[in-house]
């Protein structure tokens, strides 16, 4: 009918930010410097956070010299700049900078396709925020 809008905007950008954004809980791994990454990278785990729909992360260095303090507060002034509506976007998923970095939220079938929500990226470095691994469940025989 025209004239008359569905109310679809809230479920669209609740899915679009689990794509869209990562935060930090601020709590690095066990191991400060950071421990290997999973999916067969030489990515480096610097601890993990949730995304503005609440969806647990895992914080990764996959690319340069970057110490886990500091991919951990990029990507908690990432995680703040989506919430506080300062990234551009239909679901805030443009690119924007944040501390000289460029950070943008993937697309939910590349979500889906490789489990990393967004990358920050800055001469060559890269900083991802990935979907945790599922945990293997007890079998019910």
């Amino acid at each position: 009918m025209i004239g008359r809008s569905r109310p679809v905007a809230a479920p669209v950008a609740a899915m679009l930010a689990l794509g869209a954004v990562a935060g930090c809980s601020g709590k690095p791994a066990p191991n400060a410097t950071g421990t290997p990454g999973t999916g067969g990278n030489a990515a480096v785990r610097c601890g993990s956070g949730r995304t503005a729909a609440g969806v647990p992360i895992e914080i990764e260095v996959a690319h340069g010299p970057v110490g886990c303090q500091v991919a951990l507060a990029v990507e908690r002034a990432y995680v703040r700049a989506f919430t506080s509506g300062k990234v551009p976007g239909n679901g805030g998923g443009a690119p924007v900078k944040i501390n000289g970095w460029v950070c943008q939220g993937f697309s939910t079938p590349k979500v889906l396709a490789t489990g990393q929500t967004s990358a920050c990226r800055k001469a060559g470095q890269e900083i991802l925020a990935v979907l945790p691994s599922p945990s293997p469940s007890a079998s019910s025989s």
